[in-house]
């Protein structure tokens, strides 16, 4: 039992002499995941790019990932297991209730930090793995309000956790969950210098804006969604047609083909905690 502790410490050591030397570090961060199309591809894909491209750390948004609406202990549980560390969320959160005693006691699982505080689970979560050696990693959900539901104000709150934050680690990476680019740029802008990333989430389609804000800060308005895009935002485009054109309640169905991944890359520079750079990374099932 000593030996193997002996070869797990020195498989951190090595692990943090490589990060050091390199100084930074790849985090990939991935789109909403929407139902069953977006847990299958991912478990087909999700390894392979890891090590094609030398990921360090892997961060989802999983809010979709159960029919298109919520997420449950089970698949929360298969996707940790493909190698994702952390799994954020949004307004769908708390939709199966079978989700409220489990996000208690999974903490890489986190709900929108803005929630109200008697609600289950935590907004944000701390850790380190082999990858990352001794560096901590800190993920921060937050949700937006415009459109969506009257919540704590989501600028007040992200100051608030960075206080604490700050004192563990300079690794902040923020997922802003939110319906209109405004709040999210404003986000950006509020934010940039003091988190090494903002990724925004909610909205399924990805933009176009990746940037480098002045202070160092990796942004994009929203990295788009893990599930099928022959649809309406992951539903079957015939379903939300005939919303709109009637005006009347449909029954969503998760579509079934031409299934994507959409993401970002973030290079981060482990020392400073700012980003070097980040890129759009989109593959498909086919």
């Amino acid at each position: 039992m000593q030996g193997v502790k002996d070869l797990i410490l020195i498989a951190v050591l090595i692990k943090s002499l490589i990060i050091a030397r390199k100084k930074k570090l790849k985090i990939l961060f991935l789109g909403d995941i929407f139902g069953r199309p977006g847990r299958k591809i991912l478990q087909d894909e999700l390894r392979n790019i890891i090590e094609e491209k030398k990921i360090d750390v892997v961060i989802a948004n999983g809010e979709n990932s159960a029919g298109g609406l919520g997420i449950t202990p089970k698949i929360c549980d298969n996707l940790l297991n493909l190698g994702i560390d952390v799994i954020t969320s949004g307004n769908h959160i708390y939709k199966k209730r079978e989700i409220y005693s489990y996000i208690e006691s999974q903490p890489r699982l986190i709900k929108p930090a803005n929630y109200p505080p008697s609600t289950p689970g935590k907004g944000y979560h701390v850790f380190s793995n082999l990858k990352t050696g001794n560096k901590k990693i800190a993920v921060i959900n937050l949700c937006g309000r415009v459109f969506l539901e009257n919540l704590d104000c989501p600028f007040r709150k992200a100051e608030n956790i960075l206080s604490e934050l700050k004192r563990q680690t300079n690794i902040i990476i923020v997922d802003f969950h939110g319906e209109v680019t405004s709040e999210k740029i404003a986000m950006g802008w509020f934010l940039d210098g003091k988190v090494s990333a903002i990724i925004g989430t909610h909205t399924h389609v990805q933009t176009a804006d990746e940037k480098i804000l002045p202070q160092g800060t990796a942004y994009i308005t929203d990295v788009g969604m893990v599930g099928p895009m022959d649809s309406v935002i992951g539903v079957r485009k015939e379903i939300i047609i005939n919303r709109f054109l009637k005006n009347m309640p449909q029954k969503f169905v998760v579509a079934d083909n031409d299934t994507w991944i959409n993401s970002v890359i973030i290079d981060l520079n482990v020392n400073s905690g700012k980003a070097n750079s980040i890129e759009r990374y989109n593959k498909s099932s086919g």
